[in-house]
């Protein structure tokens, strides 16, 4: 497979149809795609957590309660204890990130989270529990049993539109109504 045909920086979004509790209406930023198999995380999917609560647990101080009130993500059903920030650019770095893209990058290290509570993080930001995590082949063949659509990036459905409504804004980025899909169509 040549590197072009990778989707690295792209949404997954559920097809109405895939019925799988974890991915169900999910979608599902891409950070890493290759011949290995692949990560993403769920951006649509709270987990009732408040950011101040992950701080709290890891002893970190924050006096900031807009931080402090921020929803905490459910990323993926692999490794739910580990926690990922995606996040805009900024000058720091971090001790271990990865940039997805030239406007995103992931970030897995605590300092980034001490950067955030102390106001000196990055300026966008979500912070996810777990990741959803693909095999060598795996996605490619469950995008094939029309499992998932995909679609380039739109950082302002990470980071400017409301929870509840990034799954309909993902699939409207390719001009469709994904409510108005079906499954059935030309198969028999």
């Amino acid at each position: 497979m040549i590197e072009s045909n990778y989707l690295n920086n792209q949404f997954l979004i559920a097809m109405p149809n895939l019925d799988d509790p974890h991915f169900s209406h999910t979608v599902t930023y891409l950070c890493q795609h290759n011949e290995e198999g692949a990560l993403g995380i769920v951006i649509n999917r709270p987990t009732g957590m408040k950011l101040g609560e992950i701080f709290q647990q890891l002893g970190i101080k924050s006096e900031q309660e807009a931080i402090n009130n921020i929803p905490v993500f459910a990323g993926g059903p692999v490794q739910q204890e580990r926690g990922f920030v995606i996040h805009s650019p900024c000058e720091q770095h971090w001790d271990s990130s990865i940039s997805p893209a030239d406007n995103i990058t992931l970030t897995s290290s605590r300092d980034v989270l001490e950067a955030i509570a102390a106001g000196k993080g990055p300026k966008q930001f979500l912070v996810a529990l777990g990741y959803a995590g693909w095999s060598k082949g795996q996605l490619e063949q469950e995008i094939i049993a029309n499992s998932w659509l995909n679609t380039p990036c739109g950082e302002a459905v990470i980071f400017n539109t409301p929870v509840e409504k990034r799954w309909n804004a993902a699939a409207s980025q390719l001009g469709i109504d994904i409510n108005r899909l079906t499954t059935g169509a030309g198969h028999g």
